[in-house]
């Protein structure tokens, strides 16, 4: 059995998680004028994105769920 954190994605898997982290934080800075709630979940949500990409695992794969990339 694998360690649960071993690397499960590609280089473009995690270009696009890396993307991805980029746009939800671009999208806090935006929510944090509507709500900061919204602001602070969506913060979260890119920070998950970001450790995903930096460490080239998917939380997705890792529970058997198969992804695209």
């Amino acid at each position: 059995m694998k360690p649960f954190f071993a690397p499960n994605i590609g280089s473009q898997g995690r270009l696009l998680r890396g993307l991805g982290a980029l746009g939800l934080f671009v999208g806090a800075w935006f929510a944090f004028d509507v709500s900061t709630w919204l602001g602070i979940v969506l913060l979260a949500f890119g920070g998950f994105a970001l450790f995903e990409a930096l460490r080239g695992w998917c939380g997705l794969r890792a529970c058997g769920i198969r992804t695209r990339f």
